[in-house]
């Protein structure tokens, strides 16, 4: 593995007098930091999320902090992001939570929580119902702290090149998921694999799988599925929401000023508004592209729906009992869902 290290740069200061006042306004050491991401920097809206967070970081700070920002593979395989911003290879990485979901459990529900929370309840929950808190907790034995910062919007159900009638089709299906909705089709029968997004195309085009699920719309039509794919699936049950998520060594952010610390929190706040309005707009668009290249978009029945609910809440609440952490944010985000989503329930609007 390539090893990485932080370039520093010093600013000349020199002492000043004017009109007899001497200039009390000195410029802090500047500093770059590597930052690698899971994704290609060239992916939909993920790839340029961490490089526009950097963008802001540098603004906010007068270039005190200026973060480089790599594709993926450029230091470590994708999947090898955590254990390098753990060890302090890399400063800095830019990840889907879930992916780390086999050392850290609580992963898995932040990343991919079946039947889970809207974006607008899991915003809330993340940043005022305690979420962040407990996530942290779980990070804290690995050196890592997390900075969710950037919202992902409701993926799609998955392509598929098989018709799903009924339950009975899920038996034996090979399909790409991730999280606890791969636990979930496992229950169901099918047969489950992680891929990375690089390699989707060709499995599904060779036939090693039959289905697969990325993400939303707008990232999907990247991978080129449309051109290989016979139905594209809704709802995303398996993640209406989701975090991507700045992790950075936690010796290095011990380092950060308070205020320099400060600064990249918020600059992850910018980076959330900003994705999510620019992910809405980018959805029906690529629906419409995707529908023109010939493939059917519709939704699962609503018994295939209703047996995935089942036994996705029997894998969380399995999940539950073996982790603590897990069992914890369990049931913070549950009964967050439950009371602060009655306000949604209340405002809710008919449609003819």
């Amino acid at each position: 593995m390539r090893q990485l290290f932080l370039k520093a740069a010093a600013f000349a200061v020199g002492g000043a007098m004017l009109a007899g006042t001497a200039l009390t306004s000195v410029p802090a050491m500047a500093k770059d930091y590597d930052l690698q991401s899971v994704f290609g920097l060239q992916v939909p809206s993920i790839g340029q999320s961490p490089v526009k967070w950097a963008e802001r970081v540098a603004l906010m700070t007068n270039n005190e902090v200026k973060i480089k920002v790599h594709g993926a593979g450029e230091f470590v395989p994708p999947f090898e992001v955590f254990g390098a911003v753990s060890n302090g290879s890399i400063p800095m990485g830019f990840d889907w939570v879930g992916y780390w979901a086999d050392k850290i459990p609580v992963a898995n529900l932040v990343g991919s929580m079946p039947f889970g929370p809207n974006p607008e309840l899991f915003l809330g929950w993340m940043f005022q119902g305690g979420g962040l808190e407990i996530i942290q907790k779980a990070y804290d034995p690995h050196n890592v702290k997390i900075l969710p910062c950037h919202m992902v919007a409701a993926e799609a159900g998955g392509w598929f090149n098989k018709e799903i009638k009924t339950v009975d089709d899920i038996k034996g299906l090979n399909m790409r998921i991730a999280g606890l909705g791969a636990k979930a089709m496992a229950k169901l029968g099918a047969n489950v694999q992680l891929v990375p997004a690089g390699e989707i195309f060709v499995s599904l085009e060779r036939g090693r799988i039959e289905a697969a699920e990325f993400s939303a719309p707008q990232l999907d039509i990247g991978l080129g599925l449309q051109k290989i794919a016979k139905y594209y699936y809704f709802p995303g049950w398996h993640q209406p929401s989701s975090w991507d998520t700045i992790i950075i060594n936690m010796d290095v952010w011990k380092k950060f000023t308070p205020k320099q610390q400060q600064i990249m929190q918020e600059a992850c706040q910018a980076n959330i508004t900003y994705n999510w309005y620019d992910q809405l707009n980018a959805q029906v668009n690529a629906i419409e592209q995707i529908e023109k290249a010939g493939v059917k978009v519709q939704r699962f029945p609503e018994p295939v729906l209703n047996a995935l609910y089942k036994a996705a809440t029997e894998v969380m609440e399995e999940e539950a009992k073996k982790d603590a952490l897990f069992a914890e944010a369990y049931q913070s985000l549950t009964a967050y869902i439950k009371r602060v989503g009655r306000w949604n329930d209340l405002q809710a609007l008919p449609r003819n």
